[in-house]
């Protein structure tokens, strides 16, 4: 059965105050079984927090835009006061437990939920703005509101509709168990600190595909936060067919790190326009075991030194405690193949500690170095961490520390001559093992 949410006193005339209908459509929905809330093409409904229920749909016709309030206190739910704002810009320290005190969109202890339709929802990001320039937007406070924030959802779909203009992660999913994420469009600011595109948290049996997601700062994000342990280890995952643009990562695993990540699969996906395309950063206790990527096209660029983690890597393993005395987990049994890399910065594979990663073959992956922006570069960046912010020597195609049981195999690296001379080898390795070049 149907629910239009203009049944239930919605005006959609783009400045009504809409959340008290479409809650009480949500909510009629849900007291009957189950069912879809419909919200009709070519208005605009304006709305504070919203909480879905188990057995509904929430459908967005073509044209229906669902926006953000403009006052901050309409998205105070969980209670408690704002955080303030940090003493630091995020990009120096942005530690985050993983429980928000706001949000848009939210479900906690749910079943069979979607989120469906060609409408768009809109976070309103313009008033959680603090400082501005042109490379870069701090939010007021932090953490902010996420747009769809999902907690312990069985049987979650969310397909077709568009994200955009999100504040922080725009859908980070918790604790949720059987998940399909299908041809959705996040469109956020690629100036936004931390408006992350997909964030699935102590997640298991997920299926993302057919995506395009432009945002800052990482597009699809494995993590393990420290509030939610209860819900387990990031583990049989699948992405595919996505067009990823990122100002830090478009793939990340991570830096909250505090559970494992296993069985996942990222293949047939384009990054371009990226600070960094895949980064696999452990901070934390976890590990990150029997990962595949393959099928891939990558091109990286440079967005600002400064503001965004990342200096250019295509791909980039680190293992680095997140403070001082932090025991961090190892990499191991990861494999890149069929992999076209275009960048203007070399692999690296950096462990603080003797094997902190093993196991990472590299087969038929192509590495051309070349110049795309004027900034600096060659550093390899190492944030977050306890220790120095970057590397300290410059880099080559792959920079190696602490690495064992490495293997390049048929690869080919290309040195471009707006990169400057060619380096004297193509590896810079320190307190590797068994680290080899095949072939290629």
């Amino acid at each position: 059965m149907d629910y239009s949410v203009l049944d239930f006193g919605a005006l959609g005339n783009g400045s009504a105050d809409d959340t008290a209908a479409i809650q009480a459509a949500i909510d009629a929905c849900a007291s009957a079984g189950g069912g879809r809330v419909v919200l009709p093409g070519g208005r605009t409904f304006r709305s504070g927090a919203l909480a879905l229920r188990s057995h509904m749909e929430l459908h967005l016709e073509m044209g229906a835009v669902l926006k953000g309030s403009d006052r901050l206190s309409d998205y105070r739910l969980f209670g408690g006061d704002a955080p303030g704002k940090m003493a630091v810009p995020s990009y120096e320290n942005c530690e985050y437990a993983g429980r928000p005190t706001h949000y848009f969109l939210c479900a906690r202890d749910c079943e069979d939920l979607a989120i469906t339709g060609l409408g768009r929802i809109d976070g309103n990001e313009a008033i959680f703005h603090g400082e501005a320039t042109k490379w870069h937007i701090e939010g007021s406070f932090y953490p902010r509101a996420p747009l769809l924030f999902l907690e312990n959802v069985s049987r979650l779909t969310i397909r077709e509709v568009t994200l955009a203009a999100s504040a922080f992660w725009t859908v980070h999913m918790v604790g949720c168990r059987d998940v399909l994420i299908d041809g959705i469009r996040i469109l956020n600011d690629l100036r936004m600190a931390n408006c992350d595109g997909i964030d699935p948290d102590h997640c298991q049996n997920v299926r993302i595909a057919n995506c395009h997601i432009e945002c800052a700062d990482d597009c699809i994000v494995f993590k393990n936060t420290a509030h939610t342990m209860q819900y387990g280890p990031c583990e049989n995952i699948t992405v595919t067919n996505c067009t990823l643009t990122s100002t830090s990562a478009a793939i990340k695993f991570g830096s909250e790190s505090e559970d494992g990540f296993r069985n996942i699969v990222i293949e047939n996906c384009v990054i371009s326009r990226s600070n960094r395309g895949i980064s696999l950063q452990l901070r934390d206790g976890g590990n990150i075991e029997n990962v595949s990527f393959q099928n891939l096209a990558i091109e990286t660029r440079l967005f600002h030194p400064d503001v965004f983690w990342g200096n250019g890597e295509p791909i980039a393993v680190t293992v680095l405690p997140r403070k001082e005395g932090t025991k961090t987990g190892t990499v191991r049994n990861v494999r890149f193949s069929g992999i076209f890399c275009t960048a203007e910065n070399g692999i690296l594979l950096y462990a603080e500690e003797p094997g902190g990663i093993s196991g990472v073959t590299f087969q038929d992956v192509s590495l051309r170095m070349r110049r795309a922006t004027d900034y600096e570069t060659g550093l390899h960046d190492l944030r977050p961490c306890a220790g120095p912010a970057s590397t300290e020597k410059r880099s080559c195609w792959v920079y190696g520390k602490n690495a064992s049981g490495i293997r390049f195999r048929d690869c080919s690296l290309l040195w471009d001559a707006s990169m400057g001379p060619e380096p004297e080898t193509p590896c810079r390795l320190e307190g590797c093992e068994d680290f080899r070049m095949e072939g290629g």
